[in-house]
């Protein structure tokens, strides 16, 4: 594991110099790993039957919309709790895929919460970042109430849930925030593939990029990269950490060894991976 506090520069490509294959690839996770397919597929399997044995509080509706709807895994009365936000380039899957993630952090007596939000091309980025920002407050207001401790709460999310764990902060007071393999600069993505659906200009880029909207108050970030990401997934995290130390905001970037896009949510479900430990680590503080 290599934690960084005092960031060093990292030489990665400039994206504006990049040809357009060039671009798309550098945010194709599922090209770059083809096994990522079958990883997931196992990922959903795992979730339905752990799904169906923990149906105390599913699809709790914090909106007006179908998608806008939280599943709570209870560890029992005033346990502490981690909110998990999901990926998939905020156009893909749902809180039902990832319901595998809750099981050992129920066996260590700690909650966790799954959040769905709207996707594009049904919803845009400013409505898909009020969706997220929403359910946490509303887990907030209510965490007490399905038996969690509100004063031991973790915000977590991976990949696109990395970029809303972040915009979706200040709306419930937190011990820390961890993003796992994050997106915090949109502008990239408009010449993308993956504007195709998002259909985002520069102004809604820029609104809802938390590089150019940096938090305050002193909630501590955790940011987690993998070293066998994609360079611009791994610029993506380096830059965010970077821009937070130079407004002295309490922030720590780790670069996890060997771990690609998938394999750093292994590292946030199994109790020996580096995510999860952080996590049980903060929550004992």
């Amino acid at each position: 594991m290599k934690l960084t506090k005092n960031l060093c520069v990292k030489n990665f490509p400039d994206w504006r110099q990049m040809d357009q294959q060039t671009l798309d690839d550098s945010y194709n996770n599922h090209k770059a790993i083809p096994e990522s397919a079958a990883m997931f597929n196992d990922w959903i399997k795992r979730s339905n039957v752990f799904r169906s044995t923990h149906s105390q509080y599913l699809d709790i509706s914090y909106g007006s919309l179908e998608s806008e709807k939280i599943d709570y895994y209870s560890a029992g009365p005033n346990t502490p709790l981690v909110i998990f936000i999901h990926g998939g380039f905020w156009q893909q899957y749902s809180k039902n895929n990832f319901a595998f993630l809750a099981e050992n952090y129920l066996k260590e007596g700690i909650s966790l919460a799954m959040v769905d939000y709207p996707l594009a091309p049904q919803a845009n980025m400013d409505q898909i970042v009020a969706s997220s920002a929403n359910a946490v407050q509303f887990i907030g207001q209510h965490i007490a109430e399905w038996g969690g401790n509100p004063k031991n709460v973790i915000l977590s999310g991976w990949s696109a849930g990395g970029h809303l764990c972040v915009t979706s902060m200040a709306k419930m007071k937190v011990k820390a925030v961890v993003s796992i393999s994050g997106i915090f600069e949109l502008e990239p993505l408009i010449g993308s593939f993956l504007n195709k659906n998002l259909h985002m200009d520069l102004v809604i880029a820029k609104r809802n990029s938390p590089i150019l909207n940096l938090p305050t108050g002193t909630i501590p970030i955790y940011l987690f990269v993998g070293s066998s990401e994609l360079g611009e997934m791994r610029r993506q995290s380096y830059d965010f950490a970077n821009k937070l130390k130079a407004s002295k905001y309490p922030v720590e970037l780790v670069d996890i060894p060997g771990k690609n896009h998938f394999t750093m949510l292994e590292q946030f479900e199994r109790p020996e991976g580096v995510i999860h430990g952080r996590i049980v680590s903060i929550i004992k503080q």
